[in-house]
């Protein structure tokens, strides 16, 4: 599996699938961080009567369609969640899980998340708070650290976090959270019992866009992007229910293309700078 990428795309449904098939055509090299399509809004779909030049579909097979058409174009599907898309010099990095993948340009095309954060969660990312262990447990070596998961991705992060911190407490994914402190984090409210901590890492299914890239605009529900699908942060682009209302299929997959040519034209002058 490749780790280096012309351009990472973020989100495998039809604004990722559109994009990935653009940027591909244009001879970029593509990686897609994608969870099973199974688990889209897409899939869940009865049927999809609004699409042109398609009468009649369920969301299954609509989503698998999709899915089938992004292995066979030539992008590489990378399955997992993503935590962070940073800028180092003139690329980005993109934390997936335990990897890491660069890229010229990132596309954000990963939907929406409908799940609220916890009270303080914004407020002490990166000052305390984190979505990745393996990425931020060891400045927390012997210290006393939180983590709010379920699942196996929790379960290895809580293994690695007892090999580094000096004490671990372990909660369940569903629950009545509240992260507090000063300049960092310094307790976590769970069903309402107070408990002293260093660092709450938090892991989940997804990790909203607006917590992805530092310096993101955010109005009206949706990342705020110029006509060619640009972002504030120059190489982040984003499109789909991401970029804003209407949460529409053909909206998705037209923005997924005009950021594709937006992201091939960025990574373009990238290289003859």
């Amino acid at each position: 599996m490749a780790d280096s990428f012309d351009i990472i795309i973020i989100g495998g449904g039809i604004a990722g699938v559109s994009a990935a098939l653009t940027c591909v055509s244009r001879g970029k090299t593509v990686g897609v961080i994608a969870n099973p399509y199974e688990t889209s809004n897409l899939y869940k779909a009865e049927k999809v009567t609004n699409y042109p030049g398609i009468k009649e579909i369920s969301g299954p097979e609509f989503a698998a369609l999709l899915h089938e058409q992004l292995l066979e174009c030539g992008a590489e599907e990378i399955r997992g969640r993503a935590l962070s898309v940073l800028p180092f010099g003139e690329r980005f990095g993109v934390a997936v899980g335990t990897a890491f993948y660069e890229a010229g340009a990132v596309i954000l095309a990963a939907g929406i998340t409908r799940e609220k954060l916890y009270p303080g969660e914004a407020e002490f990312l990166g000052r305390g708070v984190s979505y990745c262990a393996t990425c931020d447990g060891m400045l927390y070596r012997g210290k006393r650290a939180a983590l709010i998961g379920s699942g196996e991705e929790a379960e290895q992060d809580a293994d690695f976090l007892r090999s580094v911190c000096g004490e671990l407490l372990r909660f369940p994914g569903i629950g009545r959270y509240e992260i507090r402190g000063g300049d960092r984090v310094e307790n976590l409210i769970y069903q309402g019992e107070e408990y002293p901590v260093d660092a709450v890492f938090i892991i989940k299914d997804t990790v909203s866009v607006t917590q992805l890239v530092p310096g993101l605009r955010y109005e009206k529900g949706g990342i705020v992007t110029g006509r060619d699908m640009s972002t504030d942060v120059p190489g982040v682009f984003a499109a789909g229910d991401c970029a804003g209302k209407p949460y529409q299929l053909a909206k998705a997959a037209g923005e997924g293309n005009m950021a594709a040519l937006s992201a091939c034209e960025y990574v373009d002058k990238a290289g003859k700078a």
